[in-house]
């Protein structure tokens, strides 16, 4: 099969490149760059989360856990994005400012293990999308070998269900500044209004979620078949948001969409 040949590929480049930093959030895209990078070449395989305030905590945790399903040395370094102040600013290239930060602290963790070869977990699907971020890591020699060996968002998942990872089925996650509206400078209490207004709405049931962040206004995007939920829960749902400190709350009728600030 075409997926074999693509793992084939991708494990005999790991191998070759005798020890590897993989970029780790714990989601599906890195957890499988992390589980191939560990089948390949153990030990010499360190995975690195940025424990950044763009990172929601559940996130975090998350990361921890799936690292140690994998058997993967496992890494939690802080800083962040928000040194950046062209980060902060939030213009349309907010992900270049995030990805050349991240490549710089992977980097500079690379070489004080001793590892030449930095990586992340872009696949080839994410390509055809707004990737800014995908130019900083090209310009900082950080490899995206999922999009190189050409592994599709369902290539990924399936590679996924074949390790057993625990992340195989999880929705895919994107960092809190994604859901501040550009224009909008970012801080820690704005992500942190945004965690918070998430891990209430998650908690009533929802599946794929984002709390758009609009100035006074959160908009709230669901799948369509968890309008209901959302909708049922209304009052709760306004209570606490207007307790985060928004004034208006709507839910987009449009539904949940991958990228929808861009």
């Amino acid at each position: 099969m075409m997926r074999d040949l693509k793992y084939k590929r991708l494990s005999g480049w790991l191998k070759r490149q005798k020890s590897v930093a993989v970029a780790f959030s714990g989601g599906v895209d890195s957890s499988v760059l992390a589980a191939a990078s560990f089948m390949a070449i153990g030990n010499k395989a360190l995975a690195v989360t940025l424990d950044s305030p763009t990172m929601a905590r559940s996130e975090l945790s998350n990361a921890k856990k799936v690292a140690r399903a994998i058997g993967v040395r496992h890494l939690v370094v802080e800083g962040g994005e928000l040194s950046s102040r062209k980060f902060r600013l939030n213009t349309k290239d907010r992900c270049y400012h995030c990805k050349r930060e991240l490549a710089r602290v992977l980097t500079g963790v690379a070489a004080k293990h001793g590892i030449k070869t930095v990586l992340e977990g872009t696949n080839a699907d994410d390509l055809r999308g707004h990737r800014p971020g995908y130019k900083a890591l090209r310009e900082s020699r950080v490899f995206s070998p999922l999009a190189e060996f050409g592994f599709t968002k369902e290539d990924v998942r399936e590679l996924a269900r074949k390790f057993g990872l625990p992340v195989s089925e999880k929705p895919s996650t994107a960092c809190l500044s994604s859901r501040i509206s550009y224009g909008i400078r970012i801080t820690r209490h704005k992500l942190a209004k945004v965690e918070k207004a998430e891990d209430f709405i998650k908690k009533l049931g929802v599946g794929q979620l984002r709390v758009r962040f609009h100035g006074n206004l959160a908009r709230i995007e669901v799948s369509p078949k968890d309008f209901q939920i959302v909708l049922e829960n209304k009052e709760r749902v306004v209570a606490k948001l207007n307790k985060l400190g928004f004034k208006h709350v709507a839910l987009d009728l449009s539904g949940y969409r991958a990228g929808s600030m861009n």
